[in-house]
């Protein structure tokens, strides 16, 4: 059991000592709640922190179910079971696959305040959530973030159950995870606090992870 997403951070981070000071290392936070995990890393590590912003596709009637996912580079991932087990039409996943792509939309413009995903290729990345449960928002980053070719792909989640685990662990080069219970239920269960994380918060995170490496960061030498 964790207190709460900052503590999980800190944990983790002590399983990733070897990327401190990596420089071309980056962390990428899965929002909301990854990115209370990254900030942790991002001090811990001296890494920057930035997010991937990935939204799961809720089935019909239950959103909490995941039937897929979309990334913000467009990269779709679909558990094609579940998309078949609610008998979706083409017309209704597009249409649920377009409500996820308005929030990404909303998410980059507030969350980046203009500014691009960083480059990508030939970087060490380390993929963070705050826990997994179907994985395919997960999924879905790791797949997306794939296509562009970094030098190393760690995925780094604080709790999830053995199967999903195993099957993430497929599509990163590494995998840190600190608990897999079972039976798993959701989450949640695994936090003594598990409060929401919101937009603002979000943005602090960032803002603050900035700061730190800005005051961390060599003095030039003066002219």
């Amino acid at each position: 059991m964790f207190r709460n997403r900052e503590e999980a951070g800190r944990m983790l981070a002590d399983e990733l000592s070897r990327y401190r000071n990596d420089p071309t290392a980056l962390i990428l936070a899965l929002p909301r709640g990854g990115v209370a995990v990254g900030y942790q890393l991002s001090l811990a590590l001296h890494v920057p922190l930035d997010v991937f912003i990935t939204r799961k596709i809720g089935a019909p009637g239950n959103p909490e179910y995941a039937i897929g996912a979309v990334a913000e580079t467009g990269s779709l991932y679909l558990n094609q079971e579940a998309v078949s087990s609610f008998g979706l039409s083409q017309y209704e996943l597009d249409r649920l696959i377009h409500i996820q792509e308005k929030e990404i939309t909303r998410r980059k413009d507030l969350y980046r305040q203009g500014r691009s995903l960083p480059q990508l290729t030939g970087r060490t990345l380390l993929l963070v959530d705050d826990g997994i449960a179907t994985g395919s928002t997960f999924m879905a980053a790791a797949l997306a973030i794939r296509s562009l070719q970094p030098r190393r792909l760690v995925g780094v989640i604080p709790v999830g159950p053995s199967s999903t685990i195993r099957e993430v662990r497929a599509h990163v080069d590494e995998l840190v995870v600190l608990m897999t219970p079972d039976p798993f239920y959701a989450v949640g269960n695994f936090f003594t606090d598990f409060t929401q994380v919101e937009d603002r918060d979000v943005i602090q995170y960032l803002n603050l992870a900035e700061e730190a490496m800005i005051e961390r960061a060599p003095s030039s030498p003066a002219s």
